[in-house]
């Protein structure tokens, strides 16, 4: 088992914040659950352009390889 990331998944979501689709998965790869939702309000900011009355987010894991982004919002760890 490798190493666990958090990514945001952008949701379209109705008047009454239910009913509610995935739109895009947002850029930034985070390194804990926390820093994923801390960074919530400006990646949401950033994602105006999405044609849903409400949106939300939410953090999901992720087994990208590190490779792939350089994880936000984590401690640089090296054993």
């Amino acid at each position: 088992m490798g190493p666990v990331f958090y990514v945001m998944a952008i949701l379209g979501c109705g008047d009454a914040g239910t009913a509610c689709d995935e739109a895009r998965i947002a850029a930034p790869v985070y390194a804990s659950e926390s820093a994923c939702q801390a960074d919530a309000g400006n990646v949401l900011m950033a994602n105006t352009d999405i044609d849903y009355p409400m949106l939300k987010v939410d953090c999901r894991k992720s087994r990208k390889p590190a490779a792939f982004a350089k994880p936000v919002g984590g401690r640089n760890s090296r054993g």
